[in-house]
């Protein structure tokens, strides 16, 4: 399978001091991917150089074979990648409704056409808040219409940065539904997530970073096999 995302030797900074010294990752049309580590080793830095919010001191990001490091964010974002910010970030003024519309694309090539009906069929409990506003929603209904929105861009690639820190267990259980129902539907996905275990259940293959570097690359086979590789890099 040729990769849709490719991160080849990426290296990155803020101010002076080098953040990422040789990330390397990879993920094909359809794949589940995480990137995985402790806190500060890199993860957030990494998505947004591939999301162009960071700019790159070397090093290739390639999205659907053309080359998009330099890329402004926006002409990153027409190019098919969605993104789901950790804290959510939805427009506490706007409805749930005006929150999907306003983000609504039309792309061509990608495996599920999201309209609103769709997206609410994923999430039927912010279905029924169509007219309530952004800060009237709980932070697992916020975090529902987060994705909601991203996927409304019909995104060839969606990333998710934390996608179920501080929610309750139940909530986070329907953000892995809704995750597990993306991947069986064909969407590509890369995610940050603390619950590895739950990972290791749901993604194809991990990266683990560590200090600004790509540590391992594998299957959720060879990291379930490997407790040292937990112990060494996650403090799981």
């Amino acid at each position: 399978m040729s990769a849709l995302l490719e991160v080849r030797a990426l290296r990155a900074s803020y101010g002076a001091g080098e953040v990422l010294t040789d990330i390397n990752l990879e993920l094909g049309a359809g794949e589940f991917a995480t990137l995985l580590g402790r806190n500060g080793m890199g993860k957030t830095t990494t998505v947004r150089a591939i999301l162009g919010l960071t700019r790159p001191l070397g090093g290739e990001i390639r999205f659907g074979g053309e080359r998009i490091d330099g890329w402004k964010p926006d002409r990153i974002a027409r190019a098919g990648i969605g993104f789901v910010p950790e804290g959510r970030q939805i427009f506490p003024n706007l409805t749930v409704r005006e929150n999907l519309t306003a983000f609504a694309a039309a792309r061509a090539g990608v495996a599920r056409t999201w309209t609103l009906e769709r997206v609410l069929e994923l999430f039927p409990q912010i279905a029924r808040r169509l007219r309530h506003y952004g800060s009237e929603l709980s932070g697992g209904e916020q975090q529902m219409l987060a994705i909601g929105r991203a996927l409304m861009t019909r995104p060839r690639l969606l990333i998710l940065d934390e996608a179920t820190e501080g929610l309750a267990p139940l909530v986070r259980a329907e953000i892995w539904r809704c995750l597990a129902a993306l991947k069986a539907e064909g969407q590509a996905l890369l995610v940050i997530d603390k619950y590895v275990r739950k990972l290791v259940e749901l993604a194809d293959h991990h990266t683990i970073v560590e200090r600004g570097r790509t540590a391992w690359r594998g299957s959720s086979r060879a990291l379930s096999a490997d407790p040292a590789l937990w112990h060494r890099y996650l403090g799981v």
